[in-house]
C-alpha cells in the first residue's frame, strides 16, 4: 500500500499495563468465596455506597418520578427503535427441520438463555443508552430473567434515568452496584438473582477483564477494549462534519482511538486544522478525554484511491465505521470488517450510540474481523436435533462404524454395531476399518 500517515498514533488500545488482571482476579476470588458480604465490602470501597443493593419497586418508582417527561419520551422513542430492530433480527433465525436422507431428519431450534446480566456503566458518563441496548435485546430474545447492574452515586444511588430506562425496557431486577463486584454478583447469582447465563454491556478495563476471566463459566457478549471509530471520506465530504464526528467519538475516553482515512489530502489537512478548536470547545472531562485521545491514539491516513481506503479500513476493523463518500452502495458491498456501518453524512455514530435502533455494544480492538456486536442472537442458543427411522439410520450406522474404527474409537463403532444387529438381524455388514 501507499498509505501516507499525516498523523500516527503513539499508543494503542493495548498499551495499558497488566496490573488490571491481578486486581480483578483477587476481587473475583474474594467474592466467590465470601459471597454477598464480600460483594458489599467491595461496593462500599469502590462505589462508596451502602444503601440497598437491590432496588425495591418503590425505589424504582421514586427514581423514575425524578426523570423529566421529555427525557422519558426520548428514552421510550429510542427503546421502541431498538425493540423493533431487535424483533426484525429475531425473525432472521427460525426453527426448522430437514430430511437429510429418507427417514433421517435433523433440525434446528433457537432457544433463549434463561438469565441475562446487563452491565450499565455510570462512571464518567451516565450510559442511559446502554440500558436500552442491553435490556431490550434480552427481552426481545425471550430471556426469562434480566438483571441490570449500575454503579450508584454515593448518596443518591442508581441514576434515575438509568433506573427508568432499565425498567421500561424489561429489567426484572435493578442492582445498585458497579465494577468487578457487579459482574461477580451476576455471575455467582448473589442478592437473590439467578446465576447469569450471559453477561453483556460495556464497562471500564476492570469490568472487561472480569468478563474475560469469567468467560466459559458464563457467556459474554465480547471481550471489549476502548471504543474506536474510523471515518472514510472523499473530496466531497464536509470537513467540519468529519472533524465534529471524530471529536464526538474521542470524548469517550483518553484511550479511544479515532481514525480518518481519505484519498484527498486537502480534506485531511482541513480536518486536522479544525479538530483542536472543536476539542477546546468541549466542557471539562469531555475536553480532557478528547485531547488525550486525539494526541495519543488518533491517526489520519491518506490513500491512493477508494480501494486502498477500503482495504485500510478492513485492516483496522473499527468498532464504528462511517462513510462520507460518493457511491455508498459500493462501500456497503465492499467493506467487510466493522462493528456497525454508518453510510452518508445524514447518519452518524452518535445516532447509533443513542437512539436509531441498531445496537451500540460492538466489537473493539480489531475484533470486528471475526464477530459482530450485541444482538438478540447473542442471547440465543442455536441448537440442533435429529431423529430417524431404523431404515433411515442404516447407512449412517454403517458409515459411523467404519469411520470410528479408522479413527481408533471402538466404543463409537459399537454404538452403531448394536443398532444394526438389533434392527437388521438377518443382514451381514462389513464394519471393519478397511471394509
Amino acid at each position: 500500500m501507499t498509505r501516507e500517515y499525516l498523523k500516527k498514533a503513539t499508543l494503542t488500545s493495548r498499551s495499558d499495563s497488566g496490573e488490571t488482571a491481578q486486581t480483578v482476579a483477587k476481587i473475583l476470588a474474594d467474592i466467590e468465596q465470601g459471597g454477598e458480604e464480600a460483594a458489599r465490602t467491595y461496593a462500599a470501597r469502590f462505589d462508596k455506597y451502602e444503601g440497598n443493593v437491590q432496588l425495591t419497586a418503590e425505589e424504582i418508582e421514586a427514581a423514575s418520578a425524578r426523570v423529566p417527561q421529555k427525557l422519558k419520551d426520548d428514552i421510550l422513542f429510542a427503546y421502541d427503535n431498538v425493540r423493533r430492530f431487535a424483533e426484525a433480527q429475531k425473525e432472521t433465525v427460525a426453527d426448522f427441520e430437514y430430511e437429510i436422507n429418507e427417514g433421517l431428519i435433523a433440525g434446528q431450534k433457537a432457544i433463549p438463555v434463561s438469565a441475562a446480566g446487563c452491565y450499565v456503566p455510570a462512571g464518567r458518563y451516565r450510559h442511559i443508552a446502554s440500558a436500552i441496548m442491553t435490556v431490550t435485546t434480552a427481552a426481545v430474545a425471550g430471556c426469562e430473567h434480566i438483571t441490570v447492574c449500575s454503579a450508584p452515586q454515593p448518596k443518591t444511588g442508581v441514576d434515575p434515568a438509568v433506573a427508568f430506562a432499565s425498567k421500561a425496557c424489561g429489567a426484572d431486577k435493578i442492582m445498585a452496584i458497579g465494577g468487578v463486584q457487579a459482574v461477580a454478583s451476576m455471575a455467582f447469582g448473589l442478592f437473590g438473582q439467578p446465576k447469569a447465563n450471559i453477561i453483556v454491556g460495556p464497562g471500564n478495563q476492570f469490568v472487561a477483564e472480569a468478563k474475560r476471566m469469567l468467560y466459559g463459566r458464563v457467556g459474554i457478549d465480547m471481550i471489549a477494549g476502548p471504543t474506536d471509530s474510523l471515518i472514510l471520506a472523499d473530496k466531497g465530504a464536509d470537513a467540519h462534519i468529519v472533524a465534529t464526528d471524530l471529536v464526538s467519538q474521542a470524548e469517550h475516553g483518553y484511550n479511544s482511538p479515532v481514525w480518518l482515512v481519505t484519498d484527498h489530502k486537502p480534506l485531511a489537512d482541513d480536518v486536522m486544522a479544525r479538530v483542536p478548536d472543536l476539542i477546546a470547545d468541549l466542557p471539562g472531562l469531555n475536553r480532557e478525554n478528547a485531547e488525550a485521545a486525539w494526541r495519543d491514539y488518533a491517526e489520519v491516513i491518506v490513500c491512493a484511491d477508494r480501494e486502498e481506503m477500503a482495504a485500510t479500513s478492513d485492516e483496522y476493523a473499527p468498532e464504528h465505521l462511517t462513510v462520507q463518500a460518493d457511491d455508498l452502495d459500493w462501500w456497503l458491498s465492499r467493506l467487510r470488517c466493522y462493528g456497525s456501518l454508518f453510510l452518508g453524512e445524514e447518519t452518524t455514530v452518535s445516532y447509533g450510540d443513542k437512539a436509531s435502533g441498531t445496537n451500540h455494544v460492538l466489537p473493539t480492538s480489531g475484533a470486528a474481523t471475526y464477530t459482530g456486536g450485541l444482538s438478540v442472537h447473542k442471547y440465543m442458543k442455536i441448537v440442533t436435533w435429529q431423529r430417524a427411522t431404523r431404515e433411515g439410520a442404516k447407512r449412517v450406522a454403517e458409515a459411523t462404524a467404519r469411520i470410528s474404527r479408522l479413527e481408533g474409537m471402538e466404543g463409537h463403532a459399537r454404538a452403531a454395531d448394536v443398532r444394526l444387529a438389533k434392527y437388521f438381524p438377518d443382514e451381514t455388514f462389513d464394519l471393519t476399518a478397511n471394509g
